[in-house]
C-alpha cells in the first residue's frame, strides 16, 4: 500500500495543478496557500506515521489470519477480490460513520475535516493515528481467509479512489454513477457544516451504503466546509490532537468514573453541549499576513521535503533503527516548522534555523553511512543549500522584519 501511495504522489502534483487551472479559466478561488499547504504537510506527517503504524496495522491483520483463518482464499482470484472490496467497503462506511459519532474516534478523524476549502489537497490531509483506532474493525476479513496481500491492496485501491471526490472543479457525474458510486457532489456534502448535511454521506467508494442505512443526502445548497467549532490553527501536530485536550476537559465536568469513560463513546454533539463554556471562552485568532518571500521559502522547504519524504519511504527498510527514528523526527520537525512560520508565531522562529542546521548534519551523516560515494557532492549542497535558507531567513525574519512590507492574507 505504502509503494502505491508514493508512486501516486507526482499524479497527485498533477492533479492539483490541473485544478488549479480550472479554477483560474473558471474565476474561482480554490486554493488559498496557507490551507493548500498545510493541507498537504499534514499529509505528509501521514504518510510518515503510516511508515511505522502500517507495519503495525498489517502484522496484526496477519496473525489473525496465520491463526483463525477459516478458508484458504487464493491470491490471484478475480471473485476474492471483488469480494473483498464490497466487504472492504461497507466495513469502512461504519468505520467511517462511528468515526463521526465517538468522540474517540473523531479526535482522530476531524482533521481530515477542519480545512474551510474543498479542494484535491483536501484528499491527503488525513489522520496520522485512525488507522490504529479503527483496523479493529476489518479483522474479521483475516478470519474469514482474505489473504494480506490482498487486504493491503484493496486498502489502497480504496483509499486512492476517494482522492477524485474531494474538489468543486466537477459538478454532477451521470444519474445512474450518482446512485451506486461516491461522487464529488455526494463527498462535497458530508464535507459540509450546513445543518442537513450533518453526519451524511459515508460512504467510500460506493454511496449505495447510505442509502441503505438512511445516511444518504442529496446536494442542494451550497455546501459550508469546515468543522462546526472552528479549528484555525495551522500546526500539523495540534490539528491532530486538539480534540483530545477538549474530551480531557470534558471528562473533569463528568462526574464518575462510568461517566467519564463513556464519554469517549459519545458524540461529539454530546462534547460540544459539555463544554461549550470552553469554546465561548476561546480567543478569536487573529491571522498574521505572511509575505511572499516567506510563502516562497515555504513552498520550496515543502518541495524539498515531499522529494525527500519519497526517497525516505523508498530506502526505509535499507536504514538502520536510527536513521529511520531520525529520518521520522526531521520531517515531524519540518511540517511542524513550515506551520510555525505560516501562522507567524515569531517566538519559534529559532527552531526553523535548529531545523535548519540540523537538517544539514542528518543529510550528511546518513550519506556518510550508508552512501559514500556521494558524499561530497551531498555535502556541498546541503552545505551550500542550508546556509543559503539559513541566511535568506534570518534576513526576512530579524532584519527585514523592522521595515514595514506589503503581505498576502491568502
Amino acid at each position: 500500500m505504502m509503494n502505491i501511495m508514493v508512486f501516486a504522489i507526482p499524479f497527485f502534483f498533477l492533479t492539483i495543478g490541473i485544478e488549479m487551472l480550472v479554477g483560474y479559466f473558471k474565476k474561482k478561488k480554490y486554493y488559498t496557500f496557507k490551507d493548500g499547504i498545510t493541507n498537504l504537510n499534514i499529509g505528509i506527517g501521514s504518510q510518515t506515521v503510516g511508515l511505522v503504524s502500517q507495519l503495525l496495522i498489517l502484522g496484526c491483520y496477519a496473525l489473525v489470519h496465520k491463526h483463525l483463518h477459516v478458508f484458504n482464499l487464493p491470491i490471484n482470484n478475480v471473485f476474492v477480490w471483488v469480494g473483498t472490496l464490497i466487504a472492504f467497503d461497507c466495513i469502512y462506511y461504519w468505520a467511517h460513520r462511528w468515526a463521526h459519532e465517538w468522540n474517540v474516534m473523531w479526535g482522530a478523524h476531524i482533521v481530515h475535516h477542519q480545512s474551510n476549502e474543498y479542494n484535491l489537497s483536501v484528499a491527503l490531509r488525513q489522520s496520522w493515528v485512525h488507522g490504529l483506532l479503527s483496523f479493529w474493525m476489518f479483522l474479521p476479513l483475516a478470519i474469514i481467509g482474505v489473504p494480506v496481500e490482498v487486504m493491503a491492496g484493496i486498502s489502497g485501491i480504496v483509499t486512492l479512489a476517494q482522492y477524485w471526490i474531494h474538489t468543486e472543479a466537477i459538478n454532477k457525474m451521470p444519474r445512474w454513477f450518482e446512485f451506486i458510486m461516491n461522487t464529488p457532489s455526494h463527498h462535497r456534502v458530508h464535507h459540509a457544516t450546513n445543518p442537513q448535511y450533518l453526519d451524511k454521506n459515508y460512504g467510500a467508494t460506493f454511496i449505495i451504503w447510505d442509502r441503505m442505512f438512511g445516511t444518504f443526502a442529496l446536494e442542494e445548497e451550497k455546501p459550508v466546509y469546515g468543522i462546526t467549532v472552528g479549528h484555525e490553527s495551522l500546526d500539523p501536530v495540534y490539528a491532530n490532537v486538539h480534540y483530545y485536550k477538549e474530551i480531557a476537559i470534558g471528562a473533569k465536568k463528568e462526574k464518575g468514573l462510568w461517566r467519564k469513560f463513556t464519554l469517549f463513546f459519545k458524540s461529539p454533539a454530546y462534547l460540544g453541549g459539555l463544554i461549550q463554556d470552553y469554546y465561548k471562552s476561546q480567543p478569536k485568532k487573529e491571522h498574521v499576513p505572511v509575505n511572499m518571500n516567506m510563502k516562497i521559502y515555504v513552498l520550496i522547504q515543502f518541495l524539498a521535503l515531499s522529494f525527500g519524504l519519497v526517497l525516505f519511504i523508498l530506502e526505509f527498510q535499507n536504514l538502520s533503527i536510527f536513521y529511520k527514528i531520525a529520518g521520522i523526527a526531521m520531517i515531524m520537525f519540518t511540517i511542524q516548522s513550515c506551520g510555525y512560520i505560516l501562522d507567524n508565531r515569531t517566538k519559534l522562529f529559532p527552531l526553523e534555523i535548529a531545523r535548519l542546521i540540523l537538517a544539514a548534519v542528518l543529510l550528511n551523516a546518513v550519506y556518510y553511512e550508508w552512501y559514500q560515494v556521494w558524499f561530497l557532492l551531498t555535502l556541498i549542497v546541503s552545505i551550500s543549500i542550508g546556509t543559503f535558507s539559513t541566511l535568506w531567513f534570518i534576513y526576512e525574519n530579524y532584519i527585514r522584519r523592522k521595515d514595514p512590507v506589503k503581505v498576502s492574507n491568502s
